[in-house]
């Protein structure tokens, strides 16, 4: 729950044991495990984001990949520069002290792992999390996947210091190329997250609950199987506004999340973001600034009044 400090020495150890022996980053997908791993069951489970001694300060920041189709390749990538977005977010000061949470979705209508929630942490178990995670591939082909579980899951399984305290929200970046579901299903959320729901919950209503805590992001990548289809576009854009970003390179998600979260919190502009992309030696530079533009014109939300839904329908909606 947010406890102890990163270290990159024990990240590079664990790259070069795991190298040396040929044992694999994502042990527990690779393994042929075909069941979320007991550690990110979201079934009766609940996340948190707490200050402590070592974190006084703390800062959410949870991350959430669409790990169906070609988007369970992601994680991976991720995986590979988790020390670029911890030392951008701590060595240039864009957050004091973050506590980052990782998570995996699916579709709860086919898939064994329909939804995946690690921890929030501030030291090696987050790349612990990342290697549990099972990426199943799969996905129901229809263009849509269960995020509205993931955002339910966030809205009602998560307590945050950053909020309770200081009311100051934490950051969800969804990261993924379909549409969610209409509604959050009582019965599968019974299924799969424990709780018993009177009735079925409009995406539109669990997003204007979900926003009163979370700055909530939705990540598209370029050259995904739906990732240019402007249905999709009109659909999160219905949802989050502007804060529905274009990335055309998958391997810049860690800088992209780094510079957002920078942005967001007033610590840098983008042109700043760049220059300190470029003296860790990231290439992700030019594929960060396409899809952070919007942004730095003065689109990322910094207000703490609640997200503007007055229908069950996604519509044009601006948070400044």
């Amino acid at each position: 729950m947010g406890s102890g400090t990163w270290s990159t020495n024990v990240y590079d150890a664990a790259a070069s044991y795991r190298k040396a022996t040929g044992a694999s980053a994502f042990a527990h997908s690779d393994s042929g495990a075909r069941q979320v791993h007991e550690a990110l069951d979201p079934l009766n489970a609940f996340r948190e984001s707490r200050d402590g001694d070592d974190h006084p300060e703390s800062l959410a920041i949870a991350v959430l990949f669409d790990v169906t189709g070609s988007m369970r390749t992601v994680p991976r990538a991720l995986q590979t520069k988790l020390p670029n977005l911890l030392g951008l977010l701590q060595r240039k000061g864009y957050a004091t002290d973050p506590q980052i949470l990782f998570g995996a979705i699916g579709d709860a209508t086919c898939d064994r792992a329909p939804l995946q929630v690690g921890q929030f942490e501030s030291d090696n178990r987050m790349d612990d999390d990342l290697g549990r995670i099972l990426l199943e591939g799969g996905g129901g082909g229809q263009m849509t996947e269960s995020y509205e579980l993931a955002l339910y899951f966030m809205a009602r399984h998560t307590a945050t210091d950053c909020w309770e305290k200081r009311r100051k929200r934490g950051y969800l970046f969804l990261m993924g190329d379909e549409l969610a579901y209409a509604k959050v299903k009582k019965a599968e959320v019974k299924r799969i997250i424990g709780d018993e729901l009177k009735a079925d919950i409009p995406i539109a209503e669990i997003i204007r609950e979900l926003t009163e805590r979370w700055d909530v992001y939705y990540i598209i990548p370029a050259g995904t199987f739906h990732g240019d289809d402007p249905k999709l576009t009109e659909f999160w854009r219905g949802l989050l506004g502007q804060n529905v970003l274009f990335l055309d390179d998958l391997d810049a998600v860690c800088e992209t999340v780094a510079l957002t979260v920078g942005l967001a919190e007033d610590a840098i502009d983008l042109h700043e973001g760049l220059d300190h992309l470029a003296e860790v030696g990231s290439t992700a530079g030019a594929a960060v600034s396409r899809a952070l533009s919007p942004l730095d014109r003065g689109a990322v939300a910094r207000t703490s009044a609640p997200l503007d839904l007055g229908d069950d329908l996604p519509r044009g909606t601006t948070r400044l």
